[in-house]
């Protein structure tokens, strides 16, 4: 109080989209995601929302830090992961103490170092996979990334009908993968389970063998692999295709600016496990704390003329915090080195194929993952 020597606080409040009359802001969430959370990045950098639960969401690499960093205080138990039973389960939805003895037992399988050489075979998949005229990049590339990952992590032992069924639900629209499916998942556990016993060590499925939880690790990871792999390659093609998107600079460059335009993982959420603050902003336990590579990605305070597709960008180093396609921290996406290779092999094979676009519009739509609003349709000579 002012003249009585006692400091006294003034909570933060914080700036909020417009919202529905009796939803809040969940309506919005269902039918537009991104540009609710567009208009409360025009707010602040930290802004507020009301969906089924309070939540507060923050895009700057300070704000990144500060959520991705602690896994004491910022649980993956009640954040979003949980509300699809296709990443309910694994190593995404482990809190500490089991979070970090199982990225202990799963990293070494996953480094860079360690996939490296399933690059020849990945190429001699999307090798034997190319397309010959006009084709859907999104189509295209979900069919073969099924495969490579059925290949790179069971040896192609589980049947081809099997993955196919398991993960065309996230090729939907929402709510497809947010639904429960007992029989189709019982069925891919089985197939998982014999897989898991008879994949080769070559294998990364082998590493799931002496896990009690083994055959949901697996279940989840392939997964999490799949529709952020496949459309961020559609995206890598279609900026291929582009003379303005293939320059001097590497594949590798070109991927990045990929990632960062159309981040996959357009949204994370945690769990605020007790009360805490940042920057004077109160955040009471159990609120739902979102962090946004979509936004941070898109920040013009980060990254000069967002919007624009400029993979030169990447010939510095990317801010820190500023740069999240697989998040950061001791969550960092488990299989970011696997993607980046998929990627990078991919985009060899097609850097020099005489591939053009037909039609389309690169625009993101966010569902589970973020996805091309509209058929991206591409010709290759061949």
């Amino acid at each position: 109080m002012e003249g009585s020597g006692v400091h006294v606080s003034v909570p933060v409040r914080l700036p909020s989209p417009h919202t529905q009359p009796g939803v809040g802001h969940l309506g919005r969430w269902g039918t537009g995601p991104l540009d609710l959370l567009e208009e409360g990045a025009s707010l602040g950098p930290v802004f507020g929302l009301r969906l089924w639960r309070k939540a507060i969401v923050g895009y700057s690499p300070e704000w990144n830090a500060f959520v991705l960093g602690n896994l004491q205080v910022f649980r993956s138990r009640g954040s979003m992961s949980g509300l699809s039973p296709y990443l309910g389960a694994g190593v995404i939805a482990l809190d500490e103490p089991g979070h970090r003895p199982r990225r202990r037992t799963l990293n070494p399988a996953f480094t860079h170092a360690a996939v490296r050489d399933l690059g020849p075979r990945i190429t001699e998949i999307v090798e034997s996979s190319l397309p010959s005229g006009t084709f859907n990049a999104v189509s295209w590339a979900s069919a073969v990334v099924r495969t490579i990952l059925g290949e790179v992590f069971f040896a192609g032992l589980v049947p081809g009908g099997i993955l196919r069924s398991f993960l065309r639900p996230l090729d939907g629209r929402m709510p497809a993968p947010l639904l429960r499916r007992p029989v189709l998942f019982g069925r891919t556990n089985h197939a998982l389970r014999r897989a898991i016993d008879l994949a080769p060590e070559r294998a990364l499925g082998s590493i799931f063998a002496g896990l009690d939880d083994g055959v949901a690790e697996a279940r989840v990871a392939l997964a999490a692999g799949y529709d952020t792999t496949a459309h961020s390659l559609a995206w890598l093609l279609f900026h291929l295709a582009d003379p303005a998107g293939r320059p001097e600079s590497a594949i590798a460059h070109v991927a990045d600016e990929v990632l960062r335009l159309y981040p996959a993982g357009w949204i994370g959420s945690r769990r605020a496990a007790y009360d805490t603050s940042f920057q004077g902003i109160d955040i009471p336990g159990g609120t739902l704390v979102l962090y946004s590579p979509y936004l941070t990605h898109r920040s013009p305070q980060l990254w000069p003329d967002p919007l624009r597709f400029l993979p030169q960008r990447f010939e510095q180093a990317a801010p820190a915090f500023g740069y999240i396609p697989f998040a950061a921290g001791e969550r960092t996406c488990l299989g970011r080195a696997l993607a980046r290779l998929i990627l990078a092999c991919a985009g060899n094979a097609f850097a020099n194929a005489g591939l053009s676009r037909v039609s389309g519009d690169p625009r993101p739509r966010a569902g589970l993952t973020l996805v091309p609003a509209e058929p991206l349709l591409l010709h290759r000579r061949g």
